[in-house]
């Protein structure tokens, strides 16, 4: 470890040096001794010299005067943290490397690896057909969203990727002098290239340049890596079960709300989901031609050496038959090389349809040469791979091809399996115009639930169709027309094109049928799962009785039947935290989780929980597998669906190695949670005192947010009003235009405490809950809450989340937030946060018996260390510049707002973190 941590100090240094020699060149020395005085002025800040701060505060004062110069340290400093963080990046990539190689030598599996899990089971006495039976039902499915977490843009992405590359092959291969100085140059090219590339983007990103960002890192990481995953359970599974034979069902693949979600999105339409599957087409088409090419060149056995099955050689001539005088030619070329002429065709129908897909879906391209389903180009790969195995081609029927055909199986012609996500206010308002349109209904939305179901109830029993004409207002056609392409989807590119339609702000059965009507009017009554979004304290209450009524009506049980009696349940962390505080959103969570899995158990319903998770800790982030570990384990059961939201995109999904890593911890924590026995994870005790400790931080929280003068704090000692214009997403930031914080989207809500360094939504009024409960609970409540922490990981997840969300705040720079406000009555806010920052951290100590935040995570708490005294220039400046755009003419504004948003890239680049 102690070499693996010199080789980073090593990368680090390399980096810094060659960066200053890059700003000495493009900006001059006058530029880089004005950053180096502010790094030096940082560090003594953060030495305990009080006159330091004063300095650096002057410093920045100075220099936001002085544009280009203030642009040019910005600049410097936010170029560092992503060079820090890639070299960060490799040394992590350096230590998965060591442990998997120390394990092959002590013939152990890797910790919390795929074989790992495997090995547990069979310790633990699992017989081969009871882990078949977990086999059968294991379903997981991260899914990406399009949420506007991602700060750097995907141009810097690929430049960093390209640097990735360079360093490591410094670092891991053996060069010669002239091979040595050909990388350095390029490291040099590289970064000169990162420092004339902006930051930010000049606008908006589109929804379709979203799908984009998305669909690279399936091109560029998932589409090769998947596989690798089954093949490691495959492994596994023959290591410690050597006498058995398993089915190993497609139980991992993707999922993506990119082009689907349009809640709160105006720019999600109906054009723009077609056009998006078939962007989802078009990539997965295009890899699966270059691999047909390359196993072309592969797979080239000949008459002259072995033989061929009779049903791949009958197929041939179908193909010829289909290809008419092409196909003559192709057999002629390769008359000797039968599976050379297969996958010439194969190509050929590959090059055909994506030449259809090209076409919007209103024009139906018809095309006997093309592959009308994925289901048909694996059939013909089969085709390939039983001939190769009757014929002593084994070898070569387990290996490229057999990666190819388990790449159509995961990725099929829709490579990520779309989901829909709409306000349930907007089916409300179609089928009230609807209704009263047909003399069904004058006032829908009037009714009584009851009426509400009663009417819904009818309409989908009924064999007529509801709509034929699309002559409503522009919104119902829009909804009318978005389930009648869902339909076209799922017969065009296969029934994982689209599995899912989520319903936010889900309150009543009445919202669920609403959907299951609409749905039904399509074609797809029982084809896809209707999906309830509980997002707020108050839904999180009502979903098991919501559910329990649902499950009870005649109708949603006939669609239940179709789909084997499966429910997706879909709960939200991000509003749920902003609506109810950290520890009453993390306590509503778990026990809204038990009580689901309750209600499904008791109906004989196979539950999935979609976990609506973002990168922060305050939208439920963290490390996933301790995460999944930490849920009630009746609620998990082999099944689970979890967001990756952001920047977590690029974080967890750029680094193939840090992917493979993070996709066997996500497959161990659901195979270990899965095997243990269905129990409550909790002593009453432990459940009386959450309960006692959700409710004071609730109303600590309340307090504070519902203060007069928060909202003002809030505008005036935070980036809020410059993180709304920071062109990361094509979502607007706000669900309506009003002062409160209830219409404000989570994500701006958290960055926006991220950047100020108070990180709000991951600690507060967690202290204020813990000194209550101990005052209240006499001698023996110190006790249970550490017994709490050793035993119970639930509790122990949430404390040390919080310790990662106080590490990651400093109060003492958030102070310098708090000097932009005049007004006596707001800086009682900030008083009051500092109070409560002091108070949980030393409430959290006392429990874990720790004499520093994060002793239980010793590199953790060094990176932190490390990395403040270089971000807190970023936020110096940032403060210096809120304060000049108060004073500056108008004529200045744009200059320094376009300053302001370079910083809080910067500040996102060093904490690693957005929203």
């Amino acid at each position: 470890m102690n070499q693996t941590r010199e080789t980073l100090k090593e990368s680090i240094n390399l980096l810094g040096d060659l960066l200053g020699e890059t700003i000495i060149e493009q900006e001059g020395q006058e530029v880089f001794e004005l950053e180096e005085e502010i790094r030096a002025l940082a560090k003594e800040f953060r030495g305990g010299d009080e006159s330091a701060e004063e300095k650096l505060v002057s410093k920045t004062e100075q220099i936001v005067t002085d544009l280009p110069k203030m642009l040019a340290v910005l600049k410097a400093f936010a170029i560092y943290f992503q060079l820090v963080n890639l070299a960060e990046e490799q040394q992590r990539v350096r230590v998965l490397r060591n442990r998997a190689h120390q394990a092959r030598q002590e013939e152990e599996p890797v910790r919390e690896s795929v074989a790992d899990a495997i090995h547990y089971l069979h310790a633990q006495g699992k017989s081969a057909s009871a882990v078949q039976t977990i086999l059968d039902d294991l379903f997981i499915m991260p899914v990406f969203t399009a949420h506007p977490t991602e700060a750097k843009r995907r141009t810097v992405l690929i430049k960093l990727k390209a640097l990735t590359k360079t360093l490591d092959r410094i670092y891991t291969k053996e060069l010669s002098p002239e091979e040595y100085d050909h990388e350095m140059s390029l490291i040099r090219e590289h970064i000169v290239s990162l420092w004339q590339t902006d930051e930010t983007r000049d606008r908006q990103p589109t929804v379709m340049h979203e799908v984009g960002n998305g669909l690279y890192f399936f091109e560029n990481t998932l589409f090769d890596l998947i596989p690798r995953i089954y093949d490691e359970l495959e492994r596994a599974l023959k290591l410690y079960y050597p006498e058995d034979t398993f089915h190993i069902p497609i139980f991992l693949r993707y999922g993506s709300w990119i082009g689907g979600d349009r809640d709160g999105n105006p720019f999600v339409t109906v054009e723009v989901t077609e056009q998006t599957l078939r962007k989802h087409k078009a990539l997965s088409l295009e890899l699966y031609q270059k691999e047909v090419n390359q196993l072309h060149d592969h797979i080239t056995m000949a008459h002259t050496r072995v033989s061929f099955s009779n049903e791949f050689s009958e197929s041939l001539d179908r193909d010829e038959q289909s290809f008419h005088e092409e196909g003559e030619r192709i057999r002629a070329r390769f008359q000797l090389e039968p599976y050379r002429q297969k996958l010439s065709f194969i190509s050929r129908r590959l090059e055909a349809s994506r030449e259809a897909n090209k076409h919007s879906w209103e024009h139906r391209v018809e095309d006997k040469k093309m592959y009308q389903h994925a289901e048909d180009f694996l059939a013909d790969l089969k085709l390939i791979q039983s001939s190769l195995m009757d014929n002593k081609g084994q070898k070569l029927a387990q290996g490229r091809l057999s990666q190819l055909v388990r790449r159509v199986e995961i990725f099929g012609f829709h490579m990520a399996t779309l989901d829909v996500r709409q306000h349930a206010e907007v089916h409300r308002a179609a089928l009230a115009e609807i209704f009263k349109r047909y003399n069904l209904c004058a006032d829908y939305e009037s009714l009584s639930e009851a009426r509400k179901i009663e009417l819904l109830t009818k309409e989908i029993e009924s064999p007529r169709p509801m709509v034929a004409q699309l002559s409503f207002s522009e919104s119902t056609n829009e909804t009318i027309r978005l389930f009648r392409l869902i339909q076209q989807a799922r017969e065009r590119l296969g029934e994982n094109a689209i599995r899912t339609y989520i319903i936010s702000m889900t309150t009543s059965v009445s919202n669920m049928l609403e959907v299951l009507l609409l749905a039904k009017d399509a074609g797809l009554y029982g084809q896809i799962n209707v999906v309830p979004l509980f997002e707020t304290v108050e839904d999180l209450h009502a979903a098991p009785e919501i559910m329990t009524r649902l499950f009870e009506n005649k109708i949603y049980q006939k669609h239940l039947d179709v789909r084997r009696q499966h429910q997706q349940i879909m709960i939200g962390y991000s509003d749920s935290n902003k609506d109810g505080g950290f520890v009453r959103a993390n306590w509503e969570l778990y026990q809204a989780q038990q009580t689901l899995a309750e209600t499904c158990n008791k109906h004989g319903m196979l539950l999935t929980i979609f976990h609506g998770r973002g990168g922060s800790i305050g939208r439920g982030g963290g490390p996933a597998n301790r995460a999944i570990l930490a849920q009630p384990s009746e609620s998990v059961m082999g099944r689970i669906k979890l967001t990756e939201q952001g920047e977590v995109m690029s974080s967890r999904y750029a680094n193939a190695d840090i992917a493979h890593r993070h996709l066997e911890q996500l497959v161990n924590a659901v195979l270990m949670s899965t095997s243990q026995p269905s129990k409550l994870a909790q002593k009453p005790a432990w459940s009386d005192a959450m309960n006692a400790l959700g409710e004071t931080a609730f109303n600590t929280y309340h307090e504070l947010v519902d203060h007069p003068s928060f909202i003002r704090y809030f505008h005036d000692a935070t980036p809020i009003d410059f993180i709304g214009k920071l062109n990361i997403g094509s979502r607007p930031a706000k669900r309506k235009q009003t002062e409160g914080i209830a219409d404000l989207r989570a994500i701006p809500w958290v960055f926006s405490w991220t950047q100020s360094r108070v990180n709000l939504p991951g600690w507060y009024g967690l202290g204020t809950a813990l000194e209550h409960y101990l005052a209240q609970a006499g001698d023996n409540g110190i006790g249970t809450l550490k017994e709490m922490y050793k035993q119970w990981a639930f509790f122990r997840t949430m404390i040390d989340n919080a310790q990662l969300g106080l590490r990651h705040a400093d109060m003492h720079i958030a102070k310098q937030y708090a000097t932009l406000i005049d007004d006596s009555e707001e800086l009682k806010i900030f008083e009051t946060l500092f109070d409560e920052h002091q108070r949980t951290e030393h409430m959290i100590l006392k429990i874990t018996d720790y004499e520093a935040l994060l002793d239980n995570e010793i590199w953790l708490q060094r990176s932190i260390q490390l990395r403040n005294p270089y971000v807190d220039p970023l936020n110096f400046i940032q403060v210096a510049l809120m304060r000049r755009l108060k004073q500056a003419p108008e004529s200045e504004h744009q200059s320094l707002h376009n300053a302001v948003l370079l910083s809080v890239n910067g500040v996102a680049a060093g904490l690693q973190s957005t929203g």
